[in-house]
């Protein structure tokens, strides 16, 4: 089923979209490197993933745990996530809750530098700010379909 594409109603700060593009490079950055720790600590305590297929892991210690028992098939590459078309808006009651919306795309290279391409998907994030720093409250994440004609 194709997943409903956000819109703004609200036009966000130069500093907002800059304080969430440095968020997400360093997130990335983390789960690219496999530091699964610090990857976790990306969230908040009680943070949640669906992953498109419905999985749903709550909490870091789950979220670890699930990384972990994935590491095996990142053996031998190197995984790049691209994040691309981000949609902010910041919620209007609370200036430090943030829903966003966004592409990504993930690479696979390997040791000879053959380069394959995941499927795309669509994910919708909860950032909240504590003590001045972003987390993700939530994470949801559609895997893209064509549209029915």
């Amino acid at each position: 089923m194709p997943q409903p594409v956000g819109t703004l109603r609200h036009q966000v700060t130069g500093d907002v979209y800059a304080e969430v593009q440095t968020f997400y490079a360093h997130q990335m950055r983390r789960v690219d490197a496999l530091d699964i720790e610090g990857f976790a600590d990306t969230f908040t305590d009680d943070g949640e993933v669906v992953h498109a297929g419905g999985h749903r892991q709550q909490g870091r210690e789950e979220m670890i745990a699930g990384m972990k028992a994935n590491l095996p098939r990142y053996q031998g590459i190197a995984v790049r996530h691209w994040f691309g078309h981000i949609l902010i808006e910041v919620d209007q009651a609370d200036a430090d809750l943030l829903r966003v919306s966004y592409y990504t795309l993930v690479t696979q290279t390997d040791r000879e530098g053959s380069v394959s391409f995941q499927p795309t998907f669509t994910v919708d994030d909860v950032l909240v700010r504590v003590d001045g720093r972003l987390l993700t409250r939530s994470r949801v994440i559609h895997r893209d379909e064509p549209a029915a004609s």
